[in-house]
């Protein structure tokens, strides 16, 4: 399972405040901040930056691999209250002001001292999509992986199945150059709709290896293309070897589109000081 752990305590005089950001991940070197190359992150903290003085940190929900984009990525900042001196409702502005027009906040939100982005994450969902047909939709081009041949789609409805449950993904996982943790996860949902020809994985899990998802469904679609039998996928989960299983989907086709908390760690309702005045109604915790 997923580490979590308790948040570390906010210092005294600080804020504690949540974003939900979105991004199209096209230009960027993943969502974390890079040695080489621009992560989604260091665009948003050059931007915080701009408003708060003291630079804040941001931690995020997850960390999206080059080129993957997001709807619903989750993080969070402190900052001291004497630095806070513009509306709640006002700060996806004041940020996206000072962001490209492919990364936007779009919610901000002041959340519990015990809040993390990571830690207190009970889970995530991922959609994957796929154009399959055999002209590529220009309007889904960079957003969709394009499978040309068509798929069988009940052969890999059911071979989804496999992967329902608490089990062992390191078949499914790149090598990010160091041995995790745990290779256990447990998956909550593995589901294909489909719309004529466009396909979309909704995938949810309590927490997901290095390129796990794509590995997912890059095996899935080897099924449907007739590559893989539907049936292997409970022995290639026990082999616990990422050559036995299908190729990796490429980046461009996945989405992080939500992320899921306990309630209790929502946002703190407002008090009576002018600083909570200026933050305004509490936000609704994330779903």
């Amino acid at each position: 399972m997923s580490a979590r752990r308790p948040a570390p305590a906010s210092p005294a005089g600080t804020l504690k405040l949540r974003l939900t950001i979105a991004y199209d991940g096209a230009r960027y070197a993943g969502w974390q901040v890079q040695q080489t190359g621009v992560g989604v992150q260091q665009r948003v903290e050059e931007a915080l930056a701009r408003i708060f003085p003291t630079g804040p940190r941001l931690h995020s929900a997850s960390r999206t691999d080059t080129g993957v984009h997001a709807l619903g990525m989750v993080a969070h900042f402190e900052v001291p209250v004497a630095e806070f001196r513009l509306p709640l409702a006002k700060v996806p502005l004041a940020l996206n002001a000072h962001l490209p027009p492919d990364i936007r906040v779009m919610a901000a939100g002041r959340c519990r001292a015990e809040f993390h982005a990571r830690f207190t994450a009970t889970g995530k969902q991922y959609r994957y999509f796929v154009w399959n047909h055999p002209a590529m939709n220009p309007l889904w081009a960079g957003r969709a992986w394009h499978v040309p041949r068509p798929l069988n789609r009940q052969a890999m409805r059911l071979a989804a199945r496999a992967f329902v449950g608490r089990h062992d993904f390191r078949s499914f996982a790149a090598n990010r150059g160091y041995e995790p943790t745990s290779t256990i996860r447990t998956v909550r949902r593995c589901e294909l709709r489909s719309q004529g020809p466009l396909l979309v994985w909704i995938i949810e899990a309590d927490g997901f290896l290095y390129k796990m998802c794509r590995g997912l469904v890059g095996t899935l679609v080897q099924v449907g293309l007739g590559k893989i039998p539907a049936g292997s996928l409970t022995q290639i989960l026990r082999r616990r070897d990422r050559r036995v299983a299908g190729m990796s989907a490429p980046a461009h086709g996945l989405v992080l589109w939500k992320v899921f908390y306990p309630s209790r760690t929502g946002p703190r309702r407002s008090g009576g000081s002018s600083v909570s005045a200026r933050l305004g109604a509490p936000a609704k915790p994330e779903a």
